[in-house]
């Protein structure tokens, strides 16, 4: 009988926290910019320059720990992670090993196999490397130090996760979470959160844990489930073979969907960690924890229950809308103006859900400003625009924010709503469509339709699709 297996998988998570300044000086952390240009001595790693602890960093970590269940280790101290990398500028990296800031902590995952808590082993406060840049052309390769001593904080999950599924589950609601709290914007795509996948495999009923192997370079859900796809299979087919995993670092090439050795993985002996002789420890007080604690805002289970509560959607409108902080919040201060949240969540659950897949982009992207979708509803219903052009018209607010009511007026797209000249337009169609006016009378009502289509074509889609419909059948 063939050997069942089963995977085991914990994620260390890097996310890059959403603070004006990096970690330990004043320069900026904005996104992109010309290389080498948002820095100085300290995120350099110059000799003889000192680095200053920014507070705003310690209250982020301190705001997921504690949104993720976790205990806040008061007394928290920082340590030195010897290797030696061009993109590391001190040929170490200031991080935390022996007293992390939060540890032992629970997220709640649901999966169709249904609900379980992944447990956080702890999440500890970093300063991010730089970045290398590979120039084929030039066959050499470059350093760009802009990214150097941006805020980390690295969650690191125990190894309780058994699939993809799970694996999704759990990032996703960490994504949120943060997301939520504002402590960072989770681009997975811009770096901004960052997983490495360890995973093993062992005969189901096996106590003992395989070996391990991590893989790097993920930066996206489904590149992440294709990674750990590909790794079981790898590592299965070693064992088959009767030969063994050996324990290291891989890199996971998307497009040939397929991982290789990186190099052997280290152990917390091979970096050499002591305590940083430059920094001070973290004491938290009670007082301030308190403070953090009570500044934690509504996070997504609870907006969830609200909606369905407060503005009675049902569960899954309310579970799609608030899986976006931006969605959710442009949903909100849409109903405050128009107070009709079924129609504002119709425009978000259709329209604005079908243009973000078409043009591939995330709810996090979403730029029009709640005030347009809330004139364009009262638009529709006071009857000045009928659904069709109602449609026309929120394509141009999602791409180009623009003003509907000023938009409406200035293309001649306001419904008429000229009874005489409805009429005229009516009679006419019903003198040239003499054969459906015909099968109408017998009894096919379905031709309505068209000829609604055609009062419709007629009137350039400028007409009350409605009230066309009730002016037809009154004079068949």
């Amino acid at each position: 009988m063939a050997k069942q297996y089963e995977t085991v998988i914990g994620l260390e998570v890097h996310v890059e926290l959403a603070t004006k300044t990096k970690i330990f000086c004043g320069c900026t952390t904005a996104f992109g910019g010309a290389p080498n240009t948002h820095t100085c001595p300290v995120c350099t790693g110059m000799p003889g320059s000192l680095p200053v602890l920014n507070r705003q960093v310690v209250e982020y970590a301190m705001a997921v720990g504690l949104a993720a269940n976790c205990q806040i280790n008061q007394y928290c101290k920082f340590d030195r992670k010897n290797y030696f990398y061009p993109d590391n500028p001190q040929n170490y990296q200031i991080s935390q090993l022996y007293l992390p800031i939060c540890h032992d902590g629970y997220i709640e995952i649901e999966t169709g196999s249904g609900k379980k808590q992944v447990r956080i082993h702890e999440i500890h406060m970093e300063e991010d490397a730089g970045k290398l840049i590979h120039d084929e052309w030039e066959d050499c390769s470059l350093v760009d130090y802009n990214r150097s001593g941006v805020p980390l904080i690295e969650i690191v999950s125990e190894p309780d996760m058994r699939s993809a599924e799970e694996v999704t589950a759990y990032l996703d609601k960490l994504r949120l979470l943060i997301q939520y709290i504002g402590a960072s914007d989770c681009k997975l795509q811009e770096g901004s959160m960052r997983a490495d996948v360890n995973l093993s495999v062992r005969e189901v009923g096996a106590e003992e844990f395989g070996t391990r192997t991590e893989m790097k370079n993920l930066n996206s859900f489904k590149a992440i489930g294709r990674a750990i796809e590909g790794e079981r299979a790898r590592q299965i087919e070693l064992l088959e073979e009767g030969k063994a995993v050996i324990q290291e670092t891989r890199r996971w090439d998307d497009n040939k969907e397929y991982s290789y050795a990186m190099r052997s993985k280290e152990d917390a002996k091979d970096y050499r960690y002591f305590p940083d002789p430059d920094l001070l420890p973290v004491n938290i007080s009670d007082a301030w924890m308190n403070r953090v604690k009570d500044a934690l805002p509504e996070l997504q289970p609870q907006r969830q229950e609200r909606y369905e509560r407060e503005y009675g959607l049902p569960a899954y409108d309310a579970q799609i809308i608030t899986a976006s902080k931006k969605m959710a919040d442009i949903f909100e201060e849409t109903v405050a103006l128009v107070s009709n949240p079924k129609k504002v969540s119709n425009w978000l659950m259709v329209e604005t859900m079908r243009l973000l897949k078409e043009k591939n982009q995330e709810p996090e992207d979403l730029r029009f400003d709640p005030e347009n979708l809330a004139k364009l509803i009262r638009l529709t219903e006071d009857g000045s625009v009928n659904s069709s052009v109602a449609k026309e018209v929120f394509e141009k607010i999602f791409t180009d924010d623009i003003d509907p009511e000023v938009y409406v007026t200035e293309h001649g797209l306001k419904t008429v709503n000229d009874d005489g000249a409805l009429e005229e337009v009516v009679c006419k169609v019903l003198e040239e469509n003499s054969k459906v006016v015909e099968e109408y009378r017998s009894g096919k009502e379905k031709v309505l339709g068209f000829l609604v289509g055609q009062v419709m074509k007629a009137m350039k889609g400028k007409a009350n699709p409605a009230k066309a419909g009730e002016l037809l059948k009154k004079k068949l």
